[in-house]
């Protein structure tokens, strides 16, 4: 386990790299308090509005896909403060964007440090973390989400509050990110490089002297010697084609349960089941709550009950809430009941998908191609998340119920795949699930 010292060491470097998790919740939730106000300020369409929404997912995969590349042949760490200087300088844009294109400019900006942070945050967290707390440390990175998520709500209605009869709220709220972003930067400078990678890359010492940092010991488990070069997603297609398939499924799952939709649009939801703004400014905040505790629940889980059974109950009770939401909007059951549907929908997806993705991503891909596979997970995340994002309004524009219940179909699909298709990763070393997902030893049910 190392001495206190190095536990401490991991620790805070743990804590620093899953800020990136806070900036990136933070940039995708605080949409969702502007929305009513670019609408107003651009006089947008639903259309043009699911555009600005989508704006910033459009830079995800650009992001994800270049942080693959880049973590693989530069380090975890390297990107990562590439990815806290775009956040500094987007905030900053936001706030001061002099119209619409600009606007979109800064958030397109944004969604890049979010697809970057997307990628290697889970992979430097997966490599640096014993196996017994993998679960664990790398699921410190949704926390963070969710905090982010928490703090963008909590800012939204307070800036509204402090600044009501403003006309430029929305700037402020926009461009609040640039403080953690700062904060970021700095922690970043005391973080050092994935021992595992300086391994992979033939940096043997100073791969010793960061094993020896981190965990008081230069014998942990790491690759013993690098690959000749590292693996292109085409090359790992023909050598290890299954957590391909696994990743790019999870990924396009974790947004067909309608999160983010659901993030994105929280207040418009609200304001269509009847709730008037302030109402729906606190009840997001209650939402973001839930998100948060519930978070927590599933880190507290996932390494004791493991990735396929969280998966597995959190499908179900998603695909039964889901339906509750499409019979409040059909007007079948009481308005008054969908914050406790959402904040139900809410601890389901945070104890399930929401505490298992970026840990099951991170831990599925050889290590000589651990960052280009997570690139492919997460860019798919963010494909999806685009293609929800934009239709979304006008679907819910058309029929406010049919969201709900495609995504509630959706669900029931999950339960079926991973019950057949996914195996459990809970307690093994990288180097051992790297051999499970290559057929070499039996995947665990």
């Amino acid at each position: 386990m190392g001495s206190a010292a190095s536990r401490t060491r991991l620790l805070f470097t743990a804590f620093a790299v899953s800020l990136s998790g806070l900036l990136f919740g933070f940039d995708t939730a605080v949409i969702a308090g502007v929305t009513g106000a670019l609408r107003a300020q651009f006089g947008l369409s639903p259309a043009a509005l699911g555009a600005t929404v989508s704006s910033a997912l459009l830079g995800t995969m650009v992001g994800a896909a270049l942080a693959g590349v880049y973590g693989d042949r530069r380090g975890a760490r390297a990107g990562l403060r590439l990815a806290a200087a775009l956040y500094l300088v987007s905030g900053f844009g936001c706030a001061l964007a002099w119209d619409w294109g600009a606007l979109l400019l800064f958030r397109v900006m944004a969604g890049v440090a979010i697809g970057a942070s997307s990628v290697l945050a889970p992979v430097y967290l997966a490599e640096v973390a014993p196996p017994a707390r993998r679960g664990a440390i790398v699921g410190s990175f949704q926390v963070s989400i969710v905090t982010g998520i928490l703090l963008a709500y909590a800012s939204n209605a307070a800036v509204g509050a402090l600044l009501a009869d403003a006309a430029a709220t929305w700037r402020w709220k926009l461009g609040l990110t640039a403080l953690p972003a700062a904060l970021f930067q700095l922690l970043l400078v005391a973080v050092p490089d994935s021992p595992r990678w300086l391994m992979l890359r033939g940096r043997r010492d100073e791969a010793a002297a960061a094993a020896l940092l981190l965990h008081g010991d230069v014998t942990v488990d790491m690759p013993p010697a690098p690959p000749a070069r590292a693996a292109s997603l085409a090359s790992l297609w023909r050598e290890a084609p299954r957590p391909m398939i696994l990743a790019i499924v999870l990924g396009a799952l974790n947004q067909l349960t309608g999160i983010n939709a659901i993030l994105y649009y929280l207040n418009d939801i609200f304001a269509a089941a009847g709730f008037r703004q302030v109402s729906a400014d606190l009840q997001a905040i209650a939402v973001g709550a839930a998100n948060l505790i519930f978070t927590l629940v599933g880190m507290a889980l996932i390494d004791r009950l493991g990735r396929r059974p969280l998966l597995l109950a959190g499908g179900a009770a998603m695909a039964v809430l889901l339906l509750a939401a499409t019979a409040i909007m059909l007007g079948l059951l009481p308005r008054a009941l969908m914050l406790a549907v959402l904040v139900g929908f809410i601890a389901a997806f945070a104890t399930s998908q929401g505490a298992v993705i970026w840990v099951y991503l991170s831990e599925i891909f050889p290590a000589h191609a651990r960052a280009a596979g997570q690139a492919l997970g997460a860019g798919t995340i963010w494909l999806f998340d685009a293609l929800v994002a934009a239709i979304f309004p006008v679907a819910a524009a058309a029929s406010p119920a049919a969201p709900f219940l495609f995504f509630a179909a959706c669900m029931a699909a999950q339960c079926v795949l991973v019950f057949r298709w996914f195996p459990e990763t809970r307690g093994a070393s990288l180097e051992q699930i790297e051999r499970q997902m290559r057929g070499t030893v039996e995947s665990a049910r």
